[in-house]
């Protein structure tokens, strides 16, 4: 907490209020730096994304998404930043460049939205209703 307040200063929201967690600072600041890589090519690999994407900056974590059951890559990934700037750079710069012969599309990465950790339940067709059964 304390290195955190000499970062945002003495002044700033973040280190006098109590309603604003640090952790959910860290949250945002890292939506803020996390990029959306889209058509990625299936042979493009965590070390090959984040060597491509480096030179615009310190990148944190490179990760590709790959599906369960055959571990594959599913054509995309997400590169984390050090800095919203660095990360900032590296969109407008890769945004639609060839990354190993497939064209990407770079954008900042949305926050994941949680439905809750059950299963969804499938309830079949609607209803009609008596006006639409004639």
């Amino acid at each position: 907490m304390a290195a955190l307040r000499r970062i945002a200063g003495k002044s700033s929201i973040i280190s006098t209020s109590p309603l604003l967690p640090p952790a959910l600072f860290f949250c945002c600041r890292s939506i803020a730096t996390k990029l959306f890589v889209g058509g990625l090519s299936f042979y493009t690999t965590e070390n090959g994304l984040s060597e491509a994407f480096s030179q615009y900056g310190q990148v944190v974590e490179a990760k590709i998404v790959s599906d369960r059951v055959s571990d594959k890559s599913k054509g995309f990934g997400f590169v984390t930043f050090a800095s919203v700037d660095e990360a900032h750079t590296a969109l407008t710069e890769m945004n639609g460049k060839t990354l190993n012969g497939r064209v990407i599309f770079v954008d900042y990465a949305k926050p994941k939205t949680r439905f809750g950790n059950e299963m969804p339940i499938a309830r079949g067709p609607p209803e009609l209703s008596e006006s639409q059964e004639r």
